[in-house]
């Protein structure tokens, strides 16, 4: 596949610790990288650029899922096939865009490729792994598809699949709608092994708001859904 036909999209806040090094390892394999800085409080905008990304700023913090909106707002009147979406603070490994682009090209009947975690035999704290299955599990009955890690942000879009689709959400449960609205509309979802680094950085994830926002988005899709069925 083309790899100039491939945008990769990362939503940050505040990962001045990671970014740079990132983009510099992304940009050995794919030239075209988009950072969408929600709100940084530090420079992490001014390393993005500095490291070769193309820069889209929020005043202020809206959420991941506003960033990524934006992110595809921008990118939908430039010449890209395929969107590759990352994660800012280094969990995410350049290299592993390599499978991502031989999975396009195998799979050419995928409208999104999921980068799929090793959940067993990795020091990924107890508590997400728990909630990695359950939510995948509960994903996978709503889609009609297994989808076997739908919480992962790394991932690989076709353009077309983002084509009239009216995201509500602006946080993290964004990823998760996405692939609900495309495998209703019967694009298929399917995903490659990944590895994943974890720090002892503190997840930005909060427990009561974002649980509680990601049921509200699964009732609010599951009965405009219904109504349209």
């Amino acid at each position: 596949m083309d790899k100039n036909r491939i945008a990769v999209l990362i939503p940050a806040h505040n990962e001045s610790k990671a970014i740079g090094n990132l983009i510099e390892g992304i940009s050995n394999i794919i030239p075209n990288v988009f950072v969408v800085d929600d709100g940084s409080t530090d420079n992490t905008a001014e390393i993005a650029k500095a490291s070769g990304a193309f820069v889209i700023r929020h005043k202020e913090c809206m959420g991941k899922g506003a960033a990524l909106k934006t992110g595809f707002a921008y990118l939908k009147n430039l010449p890209f096939s395929v969107y590759i979406t990352m994660d800012g603070d280094g969990q995410h490994l350049p290299a592993d865009i390599y499978s991502f682009i031989d999975a396009l090209e195998k799979n050419k009947k995928a409208g999104i490729i999921l980068g799929k975690r090793k959940i067993k035999g990795t020091n990924m704290p107890f508590i997400r792994r728990l909630t990695n299955l359950s939510m995948s599990l509960l994903i996978s009955m709503l889609a009609f598809q297994w989808i076997p890690d739908s919480q992962n942000g790394f991932r690989a879009i076709r353009k077309d699949v983002l084509q009239n689709m009216k995201l509500v959400t602006c946080h993290f449960e964004t990823e998760t709608e996405i692939l609900l609205r495309a495998s209703w509309r019967g694009v298929r979802i399917s995903s490659v092994s990944i590895s994943t680094v974890y720090e002892k950085e503190k997840s930005k994830v909060r427990p009561i708001t974002d649980t509680k926002n990601f049921f509200l988005m699964l009732l609010k899709l599951c009965i405009s859904h219904g109504r349209k069925t």
